[in-house]
């Protein structure tokens, strides 16, 4: 549910072209202001850490943001797999398909 979500806010408030054949990684809006060439793009990848690898290659500095130092998902930051938060923040095993959609959210707070 919170995938549909997350996929129509991204699709109504950017223009996202799809990548059938292989997995579209997606950003929200405020990780432009870290990172403010960042845009959807497709990768070459069958799980997360090939993902984030992918992602490093295209936007320099991007992957120590989502990591910590010892590879670790940083606890500000959310990944989301066709819908579905995943599960292994250690090693980011979780799988990646052709068509999948990714999902890189940074947590928000404030009052």
């Amino acid at each position: 549910m919170l995938g549909i979500f997350i996929d129509r806010i991204l699709h109504f408030t950017h223009k996202i072209p799809i990548f059938p054949s292989m997995p579209k990684v997606n950003f929200t809006y405020a990780l432009k202001r870290f990172f403010p060439g960042i845009e959807s793009t497709a990768v070459d990848a069958n799980n997360v850490r090939d993902t984030l690898d992918s992602l490093e290659e295209k936007f320099p500095g991007l992957k120590s943001y989502i990591l910590d130092d010892q590879g670790r998902m940083r606890q500000h930051v959310n990944i989301f797999v066709d819908g579905e938060l995943i599960r292994d923040r250690e090693t980011l095993s979780d799988s990646v398909n052709a068509g999948s959609d990714v999902y890189v959210m940074q947590a928000l707070s404030g009052g």
